[in-house]
């Protein structure tokens, strides 16, 4: 493929998003806007109905959805176990060997991943991108937050705090939906179509604004290697991975791209609440995302043969 054609898969399909984030980062430095509030928005309003309003309407049935749930914990366990390995052999001490294990194996798969899906593969890879992104968010409320707490944190409570993810009562109303062959009325259905519409650019101004608040680290050699670990290693493991679980199509476009994104921005509340080094997290949130155009374009370029 020509650079000419990767410029074009770019131009496309990335640098909307960078331009959109770039507009919340700018935002975020220049007048007082709480990142937080904004999350809680998306969070609570628009990727609930955005998750819903695809499951919804998609051709996925309940097996190819196990399947993706399966592909994506079979993701973050082998990037954690490959972290740990690498980390190990760098012979990086206690809490920088976890703070990289938790943002290699949590990628920023919801106000990044889903809008790159959406833009490059559309609504069909976007409705699996949506059970990768599901899945991410209940195995980092839990696993990701009993490996972050050391201890501090019993595995009852860490379940517990999964029930507070919205997301979560979507999935299952839309199954239920789809199961009993419901169709809502036209008020709630142009409601969801409305909410859902707006829940992508939503979510890139909120990627924005949480990078506006990035801390650094002078920790050089956990950064490099949590960032090239995240972009290097986790295309070639998805792509494998999809080959095992039999995923193709729009499946193993959307699951590949998700399993392929930076670090999450989510990582770092989890580190600063559980004392690991917040602005190591931060900081390789931030360079992941800034290097990431590098690795996913010729990755959709790949994808789109």
């Amino acid at each position: 493929m020509s650079p000419f054609e990767l410029f074009n898969i770019f131009a496309d399909n990335l640098l909307p998003i960078i331009l959109i984030a770039g507009a919340g980062f700018v935002l975020g430095k220049t007048v007082v806007v709480e990142p937080r509030t904004v999350g809680r928005i998306v969070f609570y309003i628009f990727t609930p109905v955005l998750v819903f309003n695809l499951l919804l309407t998609s051709q996925l049935d309940l097996s190819q959805a196990l399947t993706v749930v399966g592909f994506t914990a079979s993701v973050i366990f082998i990037m954690g176990v490959i972290a740990f390995l690498f980390g190990k052999a760098f012979r990086l001490d206690r809490i920088h060997l976890l703070v990289v294990i938790v943002a290699v194996a949590f990628g920023n798969t919801g106000n990044y991943g889903l809008p790159l899906v959406k833009f490059a593969f559309g609504d069909e890879a976007l409705a699996v991108a949506s059970i990768f992104y599901v899945s991410t968010s209940i195995l980092l409320n839990t696993v990701g937050v009993t490996l972050a707490s050391l201890g501090r944190m019993n595995l009852k409570s860490a379940l517990l705090g999964t029930l507070k993810i919205p997301v979560i009562y979507a999935v299952a109303l839309a199954l239920i939906l789809r199961g009993l062959d419901v169709r809502l009325p036209l008020a709630f259905s142009r409601s969801i179509e409305i909410a859902a519409s707006g829940a992508i650019p939503a979510m890139i101004v909120l990627l924005g604004l949480e990078l506006s608040r990035i801390q650094w680290a002078n920790s050089l050699r956990p950064i490099v290697l949590g960032v090239g670990i995240k972009l290097l290693i986790a295309p070639f493991a998805a792509l494998l991975l999809a080959h095992l679980f039999g995923l193709s199509g729009p499946a193993r476009q959307g699951g590949v791209i998700e399993a392929a994104m930076p670090a999450a921005v989510a990582t770092t509340v989890v580190a600063a609440e559980y004392e690991l080094d917040a602005t190591l997290v931060t900081a390789i949130v931030f360079f992941g995302t800034l290097f990431s155009p590098l690795t996913l374009t010729p990755l959709i370029a790949f994808l789109s043969r």
